[in-house]
């Protein structure tokens, strides 16, 4: 995704692809073979049964790129900062809500519209049905950008220690809201108090990043890989001890996973991003459009994936679930980025040649 207030970079649309990708699996395996249901004895497969990461990866992202384009600038200018932001997401998400609210007419209530904000809390209508089910994030992601000018700000004020003291906060607020909240899992899952520390560690990992540029560069290779395996250990961690789908409401574990997951992916983009790898051209152009459309991706995966699965059912080729999953990826991957491509080409690109540069001075 190209931005007008900062240099392209390729790899951070791989990123983006990487984390649909990652959601995609994860909705397509659970909808047709899992059934939302806990892989304890399975903990090996724990990226795909736990593989909502995606979001967390999603959200530290954002926190990345934002705070790189703080850094970037001298001074943000908080309405074109704001406004951009509304033409980035909202055309795509106010359509998925429109499909939301129409196919749920006959429970529709006027209150519903204020939705278009809290699409992550109470009876969102988009979260009524799974073709529309993953705009829960919107909500979350759009809060994150009307406070961020002030962070950012604030953070190159003050330094690494804001962030930490912020993050320090967000571990009290995370503690007490356990003890209250009956089904805390589920509030840490799609709130902000459960997600807001994944955006400020984005930002952290921004900061630190350009701090040890050159560092990072010398030991690219070896903390990409050593941010992988960290990925799959807390997944495997995830599923084998503290499943987001076990019964249980209430799971200390959620606390700190945040935390844990947004650590995890926070090396891993630092290390993506500053690794000498040689990706072959036609990959690096896939992974590119891949980023480019990720959020047509995002919000229309369910939507192919329900289809596929009213017409052709659970998959049952060899009776081997994964086997019969790949198959199943073989065909819905494709469906699903050519509806992407053209929900990008016809809803998201002509808004987002309306957006303006909010930097002002090179930092």
């Amino acid at each position: 995704m190209r931005s007008l207030n900062l240099a392209y970079e390729p790899r951070l649309d791989h990123i983006r692809c990487l984390a649909a990708s990652m959601l995609f699996l994860f909705h397509l395996y659970h909808l047709n073979y899992l059934h939302w249901q806990p892989a304890s004895d399975r903990p090996w497969l724990g990226l795909l049964v736990e593989g909502h990461t995606g979001v967390g990866l999603f959200f530290t992202l954002s926190g990345f790129l934002f705070m790189s384009i703080a850094l970037h600038y001298d001074h943000l200018n908080y309405a074109d900062f704001v406004r951009n932001r509304f033409l980035r997401i909202f055309p795509l998400f106010v359509t998925v809500y429109f499909i939301a609210i129409s196919v749920s007419r006959d429970r529709f209530n006027a209150q519903d519209v204020l939705y278009l904000f809290f699409s992550n809390l109470g009876q969102a209508p988009t979260s009524n049905s799974f073709i529309t089910g993953a705009a829960w994030t919107i909500s979350v992601e759009f809060t994150f950008y009307l406070v961020f000018p002030f962070l950012g700000r604030f953070a190159k004020e003050q330094g690494v220690p804001y962030l930490l003291r912020l993050l320090a906060l967000m571990l009290v607020f995370k503690v007490g809201a356990y003890f209250v909240t009956e089904r805390s899992t589920h509030m840490f899952y799609s709130t902000l108090v459960g997600r807001f520390d994944q955006f400020l560690i984005g930002m952290l990992a921004a900061m630190l990043s350009a701090r040890w540029k050159q560092q990072m560069v010398r030991y690219g290779t070896p903390l990409l890989v050593l941010a992988a395996i960290l990925v799959v250990a807390a997944c495997t961690a995830q599923a084998r001890y503290a499943s987001y789908f076990l019964p249980q409401p209430k799971q200390v574990f959620w606390i700190f996973w945040s935390f844990i997951e947004s650590g995890c992916w926070a090396l891993f983009i630092c290390a993506w991003l500053a690794a000498p790898l040689r990706i072959p051209v036609w990959l690096d152009r896939a992974l590119c459009r891949g980023g480019e459309i990720s959020f047509s991706f995002y919000l229309l995966h369910g939507l192919v994936l329900f289809i596929l699965h009213e017409l052709l059912g659970e998959l049952k080729i060899t009776g081997r679930v994964w086997l019969d999953g790949g198959v199943l990826v073989l065909i819905a991957y494709p469906l699903v980025w050519i509806v992407a491509n053209l929900s990008y080409q016809a809803i998201e690109k002509p808004f987002l040649t309306l957006r303006r540069r909010y930097g002002e001075g090179a930092a």
